[in-house]
């Protein structure tokens, strides 16, 4: 009787073992949970090693099948919100070319270069005459005149801006870009040589919102030289030269040049027709 009693106790010893067992897995997934939350830090858009850029880019905008001349897709987007560029530059006095570019609704972030593409996120690109130049990672860029003569030269200078995974922001169905011409000498001139005029003079003008930028003013131009007015309006519209009756549709969100040659002197007035905005006056002597 008494070595009965003594060995009753081994099935609840068993019991105990299984619930140490799942209490164990209980407590080892509430920590993998507390961990992965614990892990904190920004997420990252890069996406995972075999897949295309396009492939872990989500749904922001609309992925066109079209592509902006040089082999990337364009990421459609509507033109309220949508980035937004403009380029200037200005001689070096040392070596070629600073070029600013001022964006909006856009940063740059070369932090994240080939993750998915996130809304008024990403980097530049600059083409020469429709050649690619160079990837731009902020607002300034030195153009060295080495790097000029490596291109093959040229006068046209564009900045468009791309998603982080290297698809080109689009809106219309055409690349969020702008355009200047490099038609001034490079490199200060002697003193003694002056400079040769500009064969062209290119103005850059926005419209938002009801409102012309930069203020409208006074454009002097010599007679015979080629005229290019790149304007972009957030409404649709139409731009119109007085004097030269120069007309050129203005979708919403799109940049549109219009160019003809100032072959006329006198004082010319640059509007908008369905919105009645002065936007510059052209003096050509």
């Amino acid at each position: 009787m008494t070595r009965l009693q003594n060995q009753a106790p081994t099935a609840p010893r068993s019991r105990s073992r299984t619930g140490r067992r799942a209490a164990l897995s209980v407590l080892t997934a509430a920590a993998l949970v507390l961990g992965a939350g614990a892990c904190g830090g920004r997420a990252t858009t890069h996406h995972k090693p075999g897949t295309s850029h396009e492939q872990a880019t989500g749904s922001v905008g609309r992925l066109l099948s079209s592509d902006d001349g040089s082999g990337h897709r364009l990421r459609q987007v509507d033109a309220k919100g949508a980035p937004e560029v403009t380029v200037a530059v200005r001689p070096d006095s040392e070596d070629g070319w600073n070029v600013h570019l001022s964006v909006r609704n856009f940063r740059f972030t070369p932090d994240s270069v080939g993750g998915g593409a996130l809304l008024g996120r990403g980097h530049a690109r600059l083409f020469l005459d429709g050649h690619p130049l160079a990837r731009v990672y902020g607002t300034w860029f030195h153009l060295s005149e080495s790097l000029l003569r490596g291109a093959g030269g040229g006068t046209e200078l564009t900045a468009r801006l791309y998603a982080d995974d290297h698809t080109a922001w689009a809106v219309g169905s055409t690349p969020v870009q702008a355009t200047a011409a490099l038609t001034a000498t490079a490199t200060t001139p002697p003193a003694s040589t002056p400079a040769e005029p500009a064969p062209g003079t290119t103005l850059e003008i926005s419209v938002r919102d009801g409102k012309v930028s930069p203020a409208p003013g006074r454009a002097e131009i010599k007679k015979g030289r080629t005229v290019r007015l790149r304007v972009r309006s957030d409404h649709d519209d139409t731009l119109h030269v007085h004097g030269y009756d120069k007309e050129a549709r203005l979708p919403a969100g799109r940049t549109v040049t219009l160019t003809f040659t100032a072959d006329r002197t006198g004082l010319f007035e640059v509007e908008t027709h369905e919105s009645d905005l002065l936007l510059t006056q052209l003096v050509v002597r």
